[in-house]
């Protein structure tokens, strides 16, 4: 049988691929804000204790989605070989990874979460808020490595419905017993903090195990076999020779976030819950963005497996259309509503203040991302992630953070905003020179016949 990423339209196939992970995103995203909302309402160090964890759990999931890039970009492509031992074979060392990683995590909300926290803020209130989340959220984080793997192998196949069914279900219930945890309603005990930090890993688990199940039940382009399972050096090399440089890459936004902290809690407290909402809210935007790449890469990468060079091309421009669409929305929505987004996080007059200016201004480099992050993924799709890895370390920490701490010298805050704009401009600089190279190298000959060396 052939699969539809080879025969399909190519608008009908992106919409019916991405549309499921652009919903099932957005559910995400309104988890995060929702999240974010219910935590303000016991106080803002409770809020600034949440922001300052998301340098770890940032850390987690770039593990966790870079592996899975990897496993989505190796599978995808051998199916369009025709491969089924190398669909198998990274199927099943994606699991193996999956295990391993969850392990790390384990030993980190274990041994390091107090010392992190005492890293960044001395005020006691929030060390004891931010240690008991993030301990949670480690310790019980089998759930979410579990979601991403299988969901990860749902998308490889082109079964995208089902990872928004997995995706939605799992934030719905996050949703649900936010309010219920945190404040201790219908009998519930209050837990405050912990309340957000075991809903959060409640509705992991949830989705974790409605994954494995569509996997079993319903992909049959994949046959799971652990009886004989042995670690394969060679597919976990292929792996992460595409997913170590995403790994790296949305690792480094936890360098920059962790560092971002420093530098806004030397101001006040606030601007660093300021900086938390603000990425819990562009969430709202960027999410369906990358959606949009999930639904994508599979594609990218089956076609040119399968030797399409014209459909690789169609898929591509199809995507940086819609993502930049997205991106111009979401500006006008920073820019004429800054002040209603951070009131849902029971803003104060101080952080209507900082916020206001701060959401105007990072929001300018939202013109420039969208075709940014398109082209990332199609360069990891098809074998390049080291490009996407040298334009995010230039982004974020050669030309973000220093331009951020240097303009913290003028001494006002809101100065220190306009690193976003100026580190995405760079970005978009580099993508165009990588992107001509990519282009040359490899695109333009997809199709070409492989001229074996004379003997």
């Amino acid at each position: 049988m052939t699969n539809k990423m080879g025969t399909m339209p190519m608008n009908k196939l992106l919409l019916s691929m991405a549309l499921p992970m652009m919903i099932s995103m957005l559910v995400q995203a309104l988890y995060n804000i929702v999240d974010s909302v219910f935590v303000s309402m016991i106080n803002e160090n409770a809020l600034t204790a949440v922001s300052l964890a998301f340098p770890i759990q940032s850390l987690m999931i770039a593990l966790s989605t870079g592996t899975g890039v990897g496993i989505n970009a190796v599978l995808s492509r051998s199916l369009g070989e025709k491969n089924q031992e190398n669909v198998n074979k990274a199927a099943e060392n994606g699991v193996f990874l999956a295990i391993v990683s969850y392990v790390l995590f384990l030993i980190i909300g274990l041994l390091i979460a107090k010392p992190f926290y005492l890293s960044q803020t001395k005020n006691e209130e929030i060390v004891s808020y931010g240690v008991t989340y993030l301990t949670i959220v480690c310790i019980c984080s089998i759930g979410m490595f579990t979601q991403m793997t299988f969901e990860k192998l749902l998308q490889s196949t082109g079964r995208t419905m089902y990872t928004m069914v997995t995706q939605s279900i799992g934030a719905v219930i996050n949703i649900i017993f936010d309010p219920i945890l945190i404040f201790g309603l219908f009998g519930f005990p209050e837990l405050g903090v912990a309340g957000a930090a075991a809903a959060t890993v409640f509705g992991q688990a949830v989705a974790g195990t409605l994954a494995i199940l569509f996997n079993v039940k319903v992909n049959k382009d994949i046959q799971l076999d652990f009886r004989k399972f042995r670690p394969d050096k060679m597919m976990i090399g292929k792996i992460y020779a595409v997913g170590v440089p995403s790994i790296i890459m949305q690792a480094i936004g936890s360098v920059m976030t962790y560092g971002m902290n420093l530098i806004l809690i030397q101001f006040t407290s606030t601007a660093t819950a300021v900086f938390g909402v603000y990425f819990k809210v562009q969430s709202f935007i960027f999410m369906p963005v990358f959606g949009l790449n999930n639904g994508m890469v599979p594609i990218v990468a089956y076609n040119y497996g399968a030797g399409s060079k014209k459909r690789v091309k169609h898929v591509t421009r199809l995507s940086i259309t819609y993502a930049v669409s997205i991106m111009l929305i979401g500006l006008l929505v920073f820019q004429i509503f800054p002040d209603k987004l951070l009131a849902m996080f029971n803003a104060s007059e101080n952080m209507l203040a900082i916020g206001v200016p701060a959401l105007r201004i990072i929001s300018i480099s939202f013109m420039f991302a969208g075709f940014c992050i398109v082209m990332g993924s199609v360069f990891q799709a098809l074998g390049n992630g080291v490009y996407s890895l040298v334009v995010s370390v230039a982004r974020q920490l050669i030309v973000l953070l220093p331009a951020a701490y240097l303009l913290s010298l003028t001494g006002n805050v809101n100065n220190v905003w306009w690193a976003f704009p100026i580190a995405e401009l760079m970005s978009l600089s580099m993508t165009l020179f990588f992107y001509g190279r990519i282009n040359r190298k490899i695109i333009s000959k997809i199709g070409e016949p492989v001229l074996m060396p004379e003997e």
